[in-house]
């Protein structure tokens, strides 16, 4: 068995460091949006498909981009919060599975960094994420690639994330996933998108994975 496992919203908390670089990014290009967007909504797509819906002109995305890394990268980046009982999870799967990756849309080289901030490091077999310049933010474009690159049977490989992107991401690709529930992803958005099983606590994950359950 191979696992793949979201970051934002699956492993850690980071609403606070997100949502802050999308103001920051917003308030230094002067744009104003509507007093009921909720900017933890944008926790989980890539980058720019966020500043795509908040910006809308394609200057401003570039700009708004380069603006929220600006702040990610020194203070955003550990505004984050690992979710209890997650160290446990990955140490009881670890004993049990064949690999597990990581498999984020964010950069990987900040990924990388919170993975080693958090001490989880040691229980990764490779840190997957999208590169600066947009590729691989796309989930389903991600999980392709980490199947090729790794060689997994997508049979024999389980997706685990918070949100429609994660799920639909892995479907595409033929993978099971499950679909964990204390992330940002509401548990319809999970449903409808055609999470394999869902997740209400992370001790529940280690029994899911070796459940073979059919499409909610």
């Amino acid at each position: 068995m191979h696992l793949l496992f979201d970051l934002d919203g699956t492993l850690t908390d980071p609403k606070l460091g997100i949502v802050s670089c999308i103001q920051y990014a917003l308030e230094r290009l002067d744009i104003e949006i509507a007093a009921d967007i909720l900017l933890e909504s944008f926790i989980g797509p890539p980058l720019r498909d966020t500043f795509k819906t908040l910006c809308g002109d394609d200057a401003d995305i570039e700009a708004a981009v380069a603006l929220y890394r600006e702040r990610f990268a020194t203070i955003g980046l550990f505004e984050n919060e690992l979710y209890d009982g997650i160290p446990l999870c990955l140490e009881q799967l670890q004993a049990k599975v064949e690999s597990i990756h990581l498999a984020t849309s964010k950069p990987a080289i900040y990924a990388e960094r919170i993975i080693d901030h958090f001490e989880l490091r040691s229980y990764f077999d490779v840190v997957y994420g999208s590169e600066l310049d947009g590729r691989l933010g796309d989930k389903t474009e991600l999980i392709s690639h980490i199947l090729e690159r790794e060689k997994l049977n997508a049979a024999n490989t389980v997706m685990i994330g918070d949100r429609s992107f994660d799920v639909i991401g892995a479907r595409n690709n033929k993978v099971r996933v499950i679909g964990v529930l204390w992330g940002y992803g509401s548990e319809d958005e999970l449903r409808e998108a055609g999470a394999n099983a869902l997740c209400r606590d992370p001790t529940e994950i280690h029994d899911q994975v070796f459940l073979q359950r059919s499409p909610l």
